[in-house]
């Protein structure tokens, strides 16, 4: 193989490792957003709304 050739090599392996590095850190930022309240569309905003209707029903048991 020649210098070419080898350059070749490395070139193809940084730019898949590159593409790599930016799909994780794409897919990484965008779950992260899930994880904060953002008025009502996002899973903790969804996790928020179940515990305060789990905290009424037990009030409602304990008044029973």
């Amino acid at each position: 193989m020649t210098a070419l050739d080898w350059a070749g090599i490395a070139v193809a392996i940084s730019t898949l490792l590159g593409a790599l590095s930016v799909a994780v850190k794409f897919l990484t930022t965008h779950y992260l957003m899930e994880l904060k309240p953002n008025g009502g569309s996002s899973i903790k905003d969804s996790i928020n709304r179940m515990e305060q209707r789990i905290d009424e029903l037990y009030k409602l048991i304990a008044e029973k």
